[in-house]
């Protein structure tokens, strides 16, 4: 059993990334006993299994994810909520209102109006139909401070860190309450506008350098840096 890289190195199609008994993950095929990159990413070895993290990709909704969405569009189901993904989701008035719902009467605008953003989660989706919303759960609902930072979805997973190191540091550092979307989008909402804006820098220079060793370490004293210089 061999691997010809690195873990987290970057890979291109075609790159042959391991050879043995080796099982083929996200974004990788397997000829024989040979795995090979198919998308332009950074290469991960977890285990027997060997997968690619794409670097520029769009969001693909998945059940249980957390999403930051706008709302584009209400009618008689509900509203039509821009997640960022190519598939438009819905959120219907059960899975948003603690009352039931009338349409004759009840004008879902006063809840949830166009141009609101929400935090939400996926609760159904196949590719038959658009994906269905809840805020119903703790956490979830109406944006209504902070701010709201885009960056590829490819690159949430180096933003949160294994097991939430460098989201956790992030919180800590900055002094903000940090919402990371799986669709790419982040809610920052700090004590102040100075706070907030160290936090979008940060996560800026994650997104930029996210294929890079040692991140970690140069964000907490990038923060650091910041802070004194206030």
């Amino acid at each position: 059993m061999s691997v010809f890289y690195e873990n987290r190195d970057i890979v291109t199609p075609g790159d042959l990334l391991a050879e043995g008994e080796f099982e083929a993950g996200r974004n990788t095929y397997k000829i024989d006993s040979k795995i090979y990159a198919c998308k332009l990413g950074l290469v991960e070895y977890k285990g027997k299994t060997v997968q690619v993290v794409a670097l520029n990709t769009f969001y693909v909704p998945s059940v249980g994810d957390i999403v930051i969405g706008k709302i584009i569009e209400i009618n008689l189901h509900g509203w039509i909520v821009d997640i960022n993904s190519p598939y438009l989701a819905m959120l219907r008035p059960t899975e948003a209102l603690n009352k039931s719902y009338k349409p004759q009467k009840d004008e879902l605008s006063g809840f949830l109006d166009v141009g609101d953003l929400i935090q939400a989660k996926i609760i159904a989706y196949d590719r038959t139909r658009n994906p269905l919303l809840t805020i119903k759960e703790p956490g979830l609902g109406k944006i209504t401070r902070g701010q709201i930072v885009k960056v590829s979805p490819a690159k949430i997973p180096r933003i949160i860190g294994r097991k939430g190191s460098m989201i956790n540091m992030l919180k800590r550092e900055t002094r903000c309450n940090i919402v990371v979307g799986q669709n790419g989008l982040i809610h920052i909402c700090g004590r102040n506008s100075e706070d907030e804006r160290i936090a979008v820098l940060a996560i800026k220079k994650i997104e930029l350098e996210a294929h890079t060793s040692g991140l970690t370490d140069r964000i907490t004293e990038m923060i650091r840096k910041e802070r004194r210089s206030e």
